[in-house]
């Protein structure tokens, strides 16, 4: 942090502290878990006994710090929100996970570890030559650049590099894994002998996928696909589904998966396919010795699952106007790639490609998965929010009944009111509350990172 922020940071602490509600504000951001850009609401919630009008308990807004309730974010962007970003990250390996392992909790069998399942990743081809570090040898310039060197990813030579079919093929890279996944199951379908049709009386196809920028700007996907029985993970696969078999058809589909585009003034007709770089590796259980386990599968995936174009330096948040541009510090093969997309949004209206320019064109989801890969993350959500809300339950009960009011529990629900109002009144912190949300942050980071050293060491001294 610049001296020039922290200074007005520390002042800003000073005026919170002097306000007499610090620890109060505290304890609300550490409900937030330290979010860097928490939404403000003002409002207030009240319960009514329904038969006598009494009222049992009554919050609002007027008695917190500022008047003001915050809620976190649920920014998935770790650029934008570290704190809600774990949290996106946590919810996104436990999906992950439950669909290579199982988990009765949230309604995957353990059954399903025996199924077929691969990692698969799939690239964009090339638009032109990049400077790379090969494992062997020099870059095609002469030169063996270092690990993190500003060059790596950019063109060789920016003037023959081919920006439009980039940033297209970028935006078009949703429609091409959804025809990849079509080509997948007839692939299958005619390994085993069946036609499309009667695939789905035999068997699945289930994934879960994240997609990635590399340094030159261009997205690959790494997918967990698997198959299942024809009623999914709870059903047991076809006899004839096996890894090899997965294999195959996932390097046939991927070769023959295209998206034509027509020609227009600025761009010749172009096929849109993937590159040929295919990488597909089976999925071993944890503790065989392979470096591609579940968990380390499902770490990776989460990982980034936070993440947007950062590999590139671009931008975190939508570019409304084109001289919004030049306000950025971007390096030039980005500036280019961005630029691209607004030279090309009249060219191609229904794909928004300057509205996604911040994304390099790509407008897709960065995880995603099919209906019966495992859960959701609305259900794990879910799954969060009944938690807390029996946790709230449970302290008001204790509160009503330290009162001398009637216990909760033993109030039927048609005779308990709820009456709230709640209104956006803002978001973000002052530099004070945000010096004060990264020192929780910290704090949090700091119990977590002890609790895995322990759990660690604790594995460890069982084993031996």
């Amino acid at each position: 942090m610049p001296a020039e922020q922290e200074y007005a940071a520390v002042l800003d602490l000073a005026r919170l502290s002097a306000r007499g509600d610090l620890p109060q504000l505290a304890h609300q951001l550490r409900r937030t878990s330290g979010c860097a850009n928490p939404i403000h609401l003002q409002g207030f919630r009240t319960l009514v006994h329904a038969p006598t009008g009494q009222i049992l308990h009554r919050y609002a807004t007027d008695t917190e710090p500022g008047h003001r309730l915050r809620v976190a974010c649920g920014n998935r962007r770790a650029s934008r929100c570290p704190s809600c970003a774990r949290t996106y990250a946590g919810d996104t390996f436990h999906l992950i996970r439950a669909g290579l392992v199982g988990d009765q909790a949230k309604g995957v069998p353990d059954s399903v570890r025996s199924h077929p399942r691969v990692f698969a990743t799939l690239t964009a081809p090339s638009f032109g030559p990049v400077h790379n570090r090969p494992q062997s040898g020099a870059c095609r310039c002469g030169t063996r650049h270092p690990d993190g060197s500003p060059v790596l990813g950019t063109p060789l030579d920016p003037e023959r590099y081919d920006y439009a079919h980039a940033v297209l093929w970028n935006n078009h890279a949703p429609e091409l894994w959804r025809r990849f996944t079509i080509y997948l199951r007839r692939d299958l379908a005619r390994a085993a002998g069946l036609t499309s049709t009667e695939f789905s009386d035999h068997a699945r196809v289930s994934f879960g996928k994240v997609a990635e920028y590399q340094r030159r700007g261009a997205v690959h996907f790494h997918a967990v696909i698997r198959i299942d029985g024809p009623e999914g993970a709870s059903t047991a696969p076809p006899p004839w589904a096996t890894v090899a078999l997965l294999d195959r058809a996932i390097r046939s589909a991927a070769r023959r998966t295209f998206v034509p585009l027509a020609q227009t003034p600025a761009v010749p007709a172009l096929v849109l396919r993937w590159g040929t770089q295919v990488d597909v590796r089976p999925i071993r259980a944890f503790g065989d010795g392979s470096a591609i386990t579940e968990l380390a599968v499902a770490s990776y995936v989460a990982k980034y699952a936070t993440k947007s174009a950062e590999a590139t330096e671009s931008i975190d948040r939508r570019i409304t106007e084109r001289h919004e541009i030049a306000a950025h510090d971007l390096p030039d093969h980005t500036r280019r790639l961005i630029e691209t997309c607004w030279d090309l949004d009249d060219q191609y209206p229904d794909r928004k490609l300057a509205h996604w320019s911040h994304m390099i064109g790509f407008r897709g989801h960065f995880s995603s998965k099919s209906p019966a890969y495992s859960t959701t993350l609305g259900a794990l959500r879910q799954i969060r929010a009944d938690f807390r809300a029996e946790q709230a339950h449970a302290d008001l009960r204790d509160r009503l009944l330290a009162e001398g009011l009637p216990d909760l529990d033993d109030l039927p629900e048609a005779e308990t009111l709820v009456l709230a109002h709640w209104a956006y009144a803002g978001s973000g912190l002052t530099p004070g509350e945000s010096l004060l949300a990264a020192g929780i942050t910290e704090q949090l980071e700091h119990n977590r990172t002890a609790a895995r050293e322990e759990s660690s060491r604790l594995a460890q001294e069982m084993e031996e």
